[in-house]
């Protein structure tokens, strides 16, 4: 088996088939195998669509023969989470009542994806409906994390990240909703970004005005993840806040960021009263020198006023009541009790509550945008701690240190939640790892729709930090 494709950008990989040095059906067959062959392993995947994959891959072949421009993703592979639409491919939400369930068109961002010549792999694992941070369901079981199968890959885009992490496909459509994309990136050593709202359309929102849910990139490289939001992103009609958002060139001189001298950053371990694992700290810390030995200035601060987790769960929850109280109603013994449990959450949240929790938003937004007065990014750990055990329950708590903590969200990923509600971009990238050597990320935000600027800083973290050729064992 030709090992050195799982290791190659969809940059280069692009850049090969275009020179006709690399055949569309040569990576496709490849990306199949591999799939079947780490499915029983890892469990990532909820379908692989490999008839129809080859034959996409097929005619991408013949239209590259012929000279055809296929676009800039001609014949790579990519894979989606299965929360989002394709057209004409079940789409489960990973939920037992929605398993035969085939939309009649594809999401934006698939389309998008498509239409720059992306051919789809398959859909990775969810949990029911993406409504936590762990990934597993009543429908396909657990999915293993590829650095180390006994523990989990996070959530709840954890099969799109295994996916990536495993070199099965060099590119995958995630969500995040509080952390969904970053906390799996983080826990598996790949790249995921919550861009700037309304820089991806999300054509499945419900709330169109108060959504804070994003159809993300996740990659091995930060080069794949400008090219991905150059595909995806632009305006569409589907989603308000994507106004005014033009087709982007953020994987045009992405590597030209030099240093960082002149670079301002705000930076924090977690908000005041959350635990921090000692191995998180210290690989936070050596990630700050790293940014200081590259130019940047930082500034150490607290946290205060970070610590949101009640408001993003008042108004997270009463959207998932909203939404799926009555399917939970109709088919409760096909549904978690963990679900069960999280519909509950929402009970006794009264219409006054809820709207106070968006005022606290607006204020959280206000606070965020004062920081980017006296800085130029904020930094922070993606995760308090590394991956969790696969057989761990969301309503268990957590142990950091040899202490547990009853509440897991609040004390696992706070530093995610508050970037959903303002908007800003954050992107998690691999930094290092723990005493068993499982990875960890960092969490860097940009300024509002100032993604441009968050991928040149995250590209040169990366060239600085050596960690691209870190593969996972994956049968470890």
């Amino acid at each position: 088996m030709n090992t050195s494709l799982s290791e190659l950008s969809a940059l280069e990989l692009a850049a090969l088939i275009k020179r006709r040095k690399l055949s569309p059906v040569e990576l496709m067959t490849y990306c199949i195998d591999r799939a079947h062959q780490l499915q029983p392993i890892l469990n990532c995947f909820i379908t692989i669509c490999s008839d129809l994959a080859l034959k996409e891959a097929r005619r991408a072949e013949v239209a590259l023969m012929k000279g055809e421009d296929g676009g800039i993703l001609h014949g790579i592979p990519f894979t989606v989470k299965d929360i989002v639409h394709t057209k004409d491919v079940a789409t489960s939400f990973g939920a037992l009542p929605l398993k035969d369930f085939v939309p009649n068109d594809d999401a934006v961002a698939v389309a998008r994806l498509r239409g720059a010549g992306a051919i789809l792999l398959g859909k990775t694992t969810t949990p029911e409906f993406g409504s936590k941070c762990l990934t597993d369901s009543p429908l396909f079981g657990k999915t293993s994390n590829p650095w180390k199968l006994s523990r989990s890959c996070g959530g709840s885009s954890g099969g799109a990240a295994v996916a990536v992490a495993a070199g099965i496909a060099p590119l995958a459509v995630a969500t995040d909703g509080g952390g969904s994309t970053r906390i799996p990136a983080a826990c598996t050593g790949v790249v995921g970004i919550k861009q700037s709202l309304g820089l991806i359309p999300h054509s499945q929102a419900q709330d169109l005005f108060g959504n804070q849910t994003y159809v993300t990139p996740m990659t091995r490289h930060v080069e794949d993840t400008a090219l991905m939001l150059d595909v995806m992103g632009g305006q569409h009609a589907c989603d308000p806040w994507s106004s005014g958002y033009n087709p982007s060139n953020f994987s045009t001189n992405l590597a030209s960021m030099a240093s960082l001298r002149g670079t301002r950053i705000i930076a924090w371990s977690v908000p005041p009263g959350r635990p921090l694992s000692a191995a998180a700290a210290e690989v936070f810390e050596a990630s700050l020198n790293r940014l200081s030995n590259l130019g940047a200035s930082i500034e150490l601060v607290d946290g205060k006023g970070m610590d949101i987790e009640p408001i993003w769960r008042t108004i997270n929850h009463t959207v998932w009541r909203t939404r799926f109280a009555d399917l939970a109603a109709r088919f409760g013994p096909d549904l978690s009790d963990t679900f069960h449990r999280q519909l509950a959450l929402a009970e006794d949240i009264s219409a006054m509550a809820y709207q106070q929790a968006m005022f606290e938003r607006s204020r959280l937004f206000l606070s965020v945008q004062a920081m980017f007065e006296r800085c130029d990014f904020l930094a922070m750990p993606t995760v308090s701690r590394s991956a969790l055990s696969i057989d761990h329950d969301l309503f268990s708590g957590i142990d950091i240190d040899g202490k547990h903590f009853d509440e897991l969200r609040a004390n696992w990923f706070p530093n995610t939640m508050p970037f959903n509600m303002t908007g800003h971009p954050a992107i998690s990238l691999p930094c290092g790892f723990d005493h068993e050597g499982m990875p960890i990320g960092l969490q860097v935000v940009g300024p509002l729709r100032a993604d441009q600027q968050l991928l040149k800083l995250s590209s040169l973290f990366e060239r600085a930090s050596g960690l691209l050729d870190q593969r996972p064992p994956i049968s470890g």
